[in-house]
C-alpha cells in the first residue's frame, strides 16, 4: 500500500515537498523519477508502505525497459499470474507483475488483476501515461488537467502541496445537498477522480486523456439470477473463503481482523481461523456509541482467535480539524472520527487488516432496503402525507412514516430527492439549495426507470454512491493516515460478480435483511449474533453537537468564511439558535456538514 503522485509541466516540484504530504501512506521509503517526454517534463513520486518483497529492490517508481509505473494498492493473485508468464523477474513485487503483464498484453491486463489498485503508468514508446483504477474503486486517484498541465495523486492534499487549486461552488452545493462529492469528485476545479473500473490514456504528444471502462457494475444486475439457495449458500461460502485466503497468503506481513458484533466481519475471522488458526483480531469498545464488544468476543472465544479489544478515548477539541483535513476536502461522514481512531490504535499492533466493507451494498444489509421496497406500494397514497406533521427523534414510528410518505412522493419522479431521503438526508425537506441538481437528479432518475429490479435499483445506485463516494474514501483515508492497509473480501472480484448475480430473495426476505449471508452465519455464528440488527459505528453525533464540540461549531458558524456562500445567514442562524425547529438528529448533521466545510476552507486559505 503505497501513495503515488505526479506532474507534467508544473515547475520542477521538490521531492521533499510531495512525499512528505504522502509519506504516511508509505512511510518505508519514498522514491521520484524524473525525465523530458515529447509533452513536457515528467516527474513521478512514491510513498511506500511494504507489505509485499520487503527488499529495497522493489521500491518505486520501478521501471522495466521502456515502462515506468507507480502504483497503490495490492494484486492477491500475482503469484498464480507469474505462473503462466515466462519472464525474467527481478522481484517478488507485485509492481513486477502489473509491468510484466502490461508489457506482455497490453491493457487487457487489466481483467486478470484480482485486488485493490490505483497505478499510473509511463510507456516511453508510445509516450502515454496509462491510468488505472480497480473495479469498485477502493484506492483512490485524482487528476488534475488544464491545458498541457497534468497532475495526479492518491490524495487530494499531495495535489494541493503541488499548486493551488481553484475552488468549484457548484461541487461544493451539491456536497452540502447530498452529504459526499458525488463520483467520488473534489470541490476544485479541473481535478476530478478516475472512475471505478476504468483506465485512462493520456497522449503526452497532444494532452488528450481518454477515460473507458473496463468494469460495468450494472451489466451484471442485469445478468440472470441464481435462484437456488443451496447453490447460492455453497457458492458464497466457498468464494468468501477463497477471497479471505488470497488477502491473508499475499502478504509478508502478519495480516489480522477487525471483529465487530456484525455478521460480516464475524464471518470474515470464522472463516479466516480455518486458514489461519489464532488469528489476531480486534474489536473497538467507544465512548458514547453502542458496544459491540461482548458479540464480538463470543465469536473470538469460539474461534480461539488472540483477541483485543481496543479501548477508544477520544479527544476530539484537539483532533477533530486534524482528522478532517486529512481528506483534502470537506468529509461529513462522522463516523470517520471514529475510523480514524480505531486505525490508530489497530496500527499500533500490526499494519494489514481485514475489514467487512462491501458486504452491506452488496448483500442487501440496510433496512431501508425493506423501506425502498414497500415505496412503489405506498405511492398512491401520498395524498395523505400531509396529515402526517414533522417528525422530532429520529427513532420514533412517526418518524419512519413520514419518511415513507416523503420517499413515496419523491420516488421516479424526483430521483435525487428520493434516493437522498432514503440514505443521507441531511438538508431535504428543510431548505432548498439554489444550485443546478438536474444532471444528477436525471442520472438517478435513469437507474429508477431502468430494468432493474426495485431492489438491484437501489444496491446499484448505493454501490455507484454511497459506497464509492463515501465509505471507501473514508476508509482508504482513516487507515492510509495512521499507515494501516485495509483489505476487503466481500469486494473481490468474484463476490462482486456472484453478489450482483443473485436474485432478490436471497438478499431481503419479507423484512429479513441481508438473507443469504445470515443463513451462512447460521453455519458459523452463535445464534445471538445472527439474529442482531444491522449496526454501524453509532457515533453519537447529536451528543457532540451539543456538547464537546458545540463551542467550535457555534465559533466557527457565527461568522462562517464559506458556508454563507450557500445558505442564507437566517437559515444558519435558526440552525444555531433554534433547535425547536428541526429534528435534533437532523439538525446536527446539518450543523455538522457546515462545520466540516469551514474547517476545509481554513485549510485551503493556508495553502
Amino acid at each position: 500500500m503505497c501513495g503515488i503522485a505526479g506532474c507534467l509541466n508544473l515547475s520542477p516540484i521538490p521531492f521533499e515537498l510531495v512525499c512528505g504530504a504522502m509519506k504516511h501512506r508509505g512511510p518505508d521509503a519514498q522514491g521520484k523519477r524524473a525525465e523530458n517526454t515529447q509533452g513536457g517534463f515528467l516527474q513521478f513520486f512514491h510513498s511506500r508502505l511494504s507489505i509485499q518483497d520487503l527488499s529495497t529492490s522493489a521500491n518505486q517508481p520501478m521501471s522495466m525497459g521502456d515502462l515506468t509505473l507507480v502504483f497503490n494498492g495490492e494484486i492477491y493473485n500475482h503469484k498464480a499470474l507469474r505462473e503462466n508468464l515466462s519472464y525474467g523477474f527481478q522481484t517478488q513485487s507485485d509492481t513486477e507483475t502489473i509491468l510484466a503483464l502490461y508489457h506482455l498484453f497490453g491493457i487487457e491486463m487489466l481483467g486478470m488483476l484480482e485486488g485493490m489498485f490505483a497505478f499510473v503508468l509511463y510507456d516511453k514508446k508510445s509516450q502515454r501515461l496509462i491510468l488505472a483504477r480497480d473495479r469498485m474503486g477502493k484506492k483512490p486517484l485524482f487528476y488534475y488537467q488544464k491545458g498541457t498541465i497534468f497532475a495526479f495523486g492518491s490524495e487530494l492534499n499531495t495535489l494541493c502541496a503541488m499548486f493551488k487549486p481553484e475552488i468549484c461552488q457548484e461541487s461544493l452545493a451539491m456536497f452540502l445537498r447530498c452529504g459526499f462529492f458525488v463520483n467520488d469528485g473534489t470541490p476544485y476545479q479541473h481535478i476530478q477522480s478516475l472512475p471505478a473500473g476504468s483506465y485512462g490514456i493520456y497522449e503526452l504528444n497532444n494532452h488528450t486523456l481518454n477515460i473507458q471502462s473496463y468494469f460495468d457494475l450494472k451489466s451484471h444486475y442485469l445478468a440472470p439470477k441464481i435462484t437456488d439457495e443451496k447453490e447460492a449458500l455453497r457458492e458464497c461460502e466457498q468464494i468468501l473463503k477463497a477471497s479471505i485466503q488470497e488477502r491473508l497468503e499475499s502478504s509478508d506481513l502478519e495480516v489480522g481482523a477487525f471483529l465487530s458484533g456484525g455478521i460480516d466481519s464475524s464471518l470474515i475471522v470464522a472463516l479466516s481461523s480455518q486458514i489461519k488458526p489464532h488469528i489476531r483480531t480486534f474489536t473497538i469498545s467507544f465512548s458514547g456509541a453502542y458496544d459491540e464488544s461482548p458479540l464480538a468476543e463470543m465469536t473470538a472465544k469460539h474461534y480461539n482467535t488472540e483477541h483485543t479489544t481496543l479501548a477508544i478515548t477520544t479527544d476530539l477539541k484537539n483532533d477533530i480539524e486534524k482528522i478532517l483535513q486529512n481528506y483534502g476536502r470537506p468529509f461529513a461522514d462522522s463516523s470517520a472520527i471514529p475510523s480514524f481512531y480505531v486505525a490508530k490504535e489497530a496500527k499500533k499492533h500490526l499494519s494489514v487488516i481485514l475489514n467487512g466493507d462491501g458486504a452491506d451494498e452488496l448483500f442487501g444489509g440496510y433496512r431501508r432496503y425493506v423501506g425502498h421496497l414497500l415505496v412503489p406500494k405506498i405511492a398512491p397514497f401520498c395524498f395523505l402525507s400531509p396529515l402526517i406533521p414533522k417528525p422530532k427523534e429520529k427513532k420514533s414510528l412517526l418518524n419512519y412514516g413520514y419518511r415513507l410518505f416523503k420517499m413515496a412522493q419523491s420516488y421516479k419522479n424526483k430521483g435525487l430527492e428520493y434516493y437522498l431521503l432514503s440514505t443521507t438526508d441531511i438538508f431535504e425537506g428543510y431548505y432548498d439549495f439554489k444550485a443546478n441538481f438536474t444532471s444528477l437528479n436525471q442520472e438517478v432518475s435513469s437507474i429508477l426507470h431502468s430494468k432493474l429490479t426495485p431492489l438491484s435499483q437501489m444496491l446499484y445506485l448505493d454501490s455507484k454512491m454511497l459506497l464509492f463516494s463515501d465509505l471507501l474514501p473514508k476508509m482508504d483515508i482513516a487507515t492510509m493516515a495512521n499507515s494501516l492497509e485495509g483489505r476487503s473480501p466481500f469486494l473481490s472480484s468474484k463476490m462482486v460478480e456472484f453478489a450482483t448475480h443473485l436474485s432478490d430473495d436471497l438478499k431481503i426476505k419479507g423484512t429479513q435483511t441481508k438473507y443469504l449471508l445470515r443463513k451462512l452465519a447460521q453455519k458459523y455464528l452463535p445464534k445471538a449474533l445472527c439474529e442482531a440488527p444491522k449496526r454501524g459505528f453509532e457515533v453519537p453525533l447529536k451528543a457532540w453537537v451539543e456538547g464537546e464540540l458545540k463551542e467550535m461549531i457555534f465559533d466557527a458558524l457565527s461568522s462562517p468564511k464559506i458556508a454563507n456562500d450557500f445558505l442564507d445567514s437566517q437559515a444558519i442562524s435558526d440552525l444555531c439558535f433554534k433547535p425547536h425547529l428541526f429534528p435534533a438528529e437532523k439538525r446536527a448533521k446539518m450543523l455538522w456538514s457546515l462545520f466540516v466545510l469551514e474547517v476545509w476552507y481554513k485549510r485551503y486559505k493556508e495553502l
